[in-house]
């Protein structure tokens, strides 16, 4: 039995992993952290520094903001940790990365296991369709806080990894220029209740190829993040992705 601590348990994502937690047979809520309070059946805490419960991994679906508290009580108690939250800046990523080295951390812009298969078949349509233009839109609901997603930023980044000189534009408001072969388009839209969606196209001359995800509820993050958490058990110190558990 994995014995879990929830970080985020009140927000709409921590709702739902509390949800397919409670419901794996494999797991056991121990306790769940937020900064909003909400009447549930188990113990709860404002921030992760006042948790007294034993734990075998940390589950975070919080905001970035709280990273340093989360990373602070993992790496002294030793607990490995799973990281969905998004929106990190390069300072809160590099504290992550320093944490990796004490303990075993699995971090992923999204825990869909659907997303990152898109992302290496991204990947491979890059090196394939030399001189096409590449944009990427996604779409989600209007309450989502961060943009462009997290997601959207690992696709770009996956570009990256197979054309380096690509260069990320977010929106083309106020430009009145010709589009360089290098840029990577990268435009975000709100709206609705829409859970995700990811299109990555790639437009050459006379024809065009789209790689699409659309997540139709938030329960594949929350089982992505459970299946992170299994994988993570007993690792040793580290840091590990999707393409760890994928492969």
């Amino acid at each position: 039995m994995l014995r879990v601590i929830i970080n985020g348990y009140s927000g709409s994502m921590g709702k739902v992993l509390t949800k397919c937690v409670n419901e794996d047979s494999d797991l056991q809520l121990v306790c769940g952290t937020s900064r909003d309070e909400l009447d549930v059946p188990f113990k709860t805490y404002h921030k992760m520094s006042e948790v007294e419960e034993d734990a075998d991994v940390i589950i975070d679906f919080s905001h970035h903001s709280a990273i340093y508290d989360v990373l602070d009580y993992a790496t002294k108690t030793k607990i490995p940790l799973v990281i969905a939250t998004t929106g990190f800046n390069d300072e809160e990523l590099g504290e992550i990365e320093k944490a990796s080295a004490i303990i075993p951390i699995f971090h992923s812009s999204n825990m869909s296991l659907g997303v990152n298969v898109l992302v290496k078949l991204v990947k491979e349509a890059a090196k394939a369709l030399n001189g096409f233009d590449i944009e990427i839109i996604e779409k989600h609901h209007n309450k989502k806080l961060d943009s462009p997603s997290g997601t959207a930023v690992m696709i770009a980044n996956g570009i990256k990894d197979i054309l380096p000189e690509s260069e990320c534009i977010y929106g083309r408001y106020g430009r009145s220029e010709k589009r360089k072969p290098t840029e990577v388009g990268i435009h975000a839209i709100r709206g609705g209740t829409i859970v995700g969606e990811h299109t990555t196209i790639f437009a050459g001359h006379d024809e065009v190829v789209e790689i699409k995800h659309t997540a139709q509820s938030k329960d594949i993050f929350a089982k992505g993040a459970i299946a992170a958490a299994k994988f993570l058990a007993n690792k040793e110190a580290g840091y590990y992705n999707m393409n760890n558990m994928l492969d």
